[in-house]
């Protein structure tokens, strides 16, 4: 009988178990299980379903740049680097050693050829040649004298009133002051030269490219002293400009006299000039293993100074001798130029997005073509874009 009750007990509800139903805390718990399961199965779904398109990688791209190119540089030899030289220059100093008082010129100005443009302190010099001066017109009422007694013994002589001991003396007085007049005519032109020694005028037609003293500071020829200026002034004749370019031992032989050239210059990158080849400097620098060639221009504007830096393109054909070169034009590789909906366009990017550009295209330059619209200098392209880069895609620029 006590086994049957037993089994009987084991069949009770026991009331101290908790009860899910009846408990919010278990309840939300169990929620809060049911919501994970079912934001992981949503995920797995996710993934499974666009998994493809939300890991695949960004395509990597290549980027180049829109430039300014001359349309000459597909007709170009080489190219060589120099600077722009004036071929007649002068550092002008005094052939007189003295104080500056006078200096009429500053950097820039036009001079002319004989111009004064400064002047020495001259004080000493005016007095020895007022002295000289004075000496010589001395001499010269000597020699009146001198001249009238040779004439007047000479007479004598002949008419026996005079002996030839006094004659002779006569003679002697009247050539030496002949003698002392020629010195006096030597000191007074040594005097003069002295004086015109302490102006300083322009050797030829140019430009003043530095002022090299000061009035109140001391020149000499020479510069002798620390404290003294040897040149005044440095002058250049502006018609003689010509680019120095260092040209390459193993190229020299592409180079000819006459040969046509067009010169840029590095202050100008967007100017172009027509030159020809005026001379082969025949010497090598060893040090460089280049030769010098002098570069003259058909014609040039006021923008181009001597020292400034320039590049040279030795161009293959003769061409007409004429200043007018065609100017630079923006390009693109051909590369990057590409087909789409009908139109010819290239492909920017920005903040890494893929962006189309419309574009108008012109000629062809030796792998590169013209843009007439819808780029500007410097804009950077996706080079060689692929079928997949398409407008608002995400890529990696290499």
């Amino acid at each position: 009988m006590s086994d049957h009750l037993d089994d009987l007990s084991s069949l009770r509800i026991d009331r101290s178990k908790k009860d899910y139903g009846s408990n919010p805390e278990a309840r939300s718990k169990q929620f809060r299980w049911i919501a994970a399961i079912l934001l992981v199965g949503l995920i797995a779904f996710l993934i499974y379903r666009f998994g493809g398109d939300l890991l695949a990688a960004s395509p990597e791209v290549k980027m180049t740049s829109a430039i300014m190119q001359s349309p000459s540089q597909a007709n170009a030899l080489l190219t060589a680097s120099g600077y722009v030289v004036a071929q007649r220059k002068a550092s002008i100093a005094s052939k007189a050693t003295g104080r500056l008082i006078q200096l009429d010129v500053v950097e820039g100005d036009p001079v002319k050829t004989d111009q004064i443009i400064a002047r020495l302190e001259d004080n000493d010099i005016r007095a020895r040649l007022q002295e000289t001066v004075a000496n010589l017109a001395f001499q010269e009422s000597e020699l009146r004298e001198a001249e009238a007694n040779f004439k007047r013994q000479q007479a004598l002589l002949a008419s026996g009133a005079s002996s030839q001991a006094e004659y002779d003396a006569a003679e002697t007085r009247y050539r030496r002051v002949q003698a002392a007049i020629k010195l006096a005519k030597a000191q007074v032109q040594t005097a003069r030269v002295d004086l015109e020694n302490t102006l300083i005028r322009v050797p030829f037609d140019g430009t003043v490219l530095t002022k090299n003293a000061d009035v109140g500071e001391i020149v000499a020829p020479l510069a002798a002293s620390a404290n003294s200026r040897a040149a005044v002034v440095t002058i250049a004749d502006m018609k003689s400009l010509q680019v120095e370019a260092d040209v390459s031992e193993a190229n020299i032989e592409k180079i000819a006299p006459g040969q046509d050239c067009e010169i840029s210059l590095n202050a100008y990158p967007s100017r172009r000039y027509a030159g020809y080849v005026a001379k082969i400097v025949p010497t090598a620098d060893r040090s460089k293993a280049t030769v010098m060639v002098k570069v003259g221009f058909r014609d040039y504007d006021h923008r181009v100074l001597p020292e400034m830096s320039a590049k040279v393109l030795f161009l293959k054909n003769k061409e007409s001798k004429t200043a007018e070169v065609p100017q630079p034009v923006l390009v693109v590789p051909e590369s990057a130029v590409t087909s789409r909906n009908g139109g010819t366009a290239v492909f920017t990017v920005s903040n890494d997005i893929a962006r189309i550009r419309s574009i108008e295209t012109g000629k062809n330059f030796n792998g590169y073509i013209e843009v007439v619209n819808g780029l500007q200098d410097g804009d950077r392209v996706i080079n060689n874009p692929s079928n997949e880069i398409e407008d608002g895609i995400k890529v990696s620029i290499q």
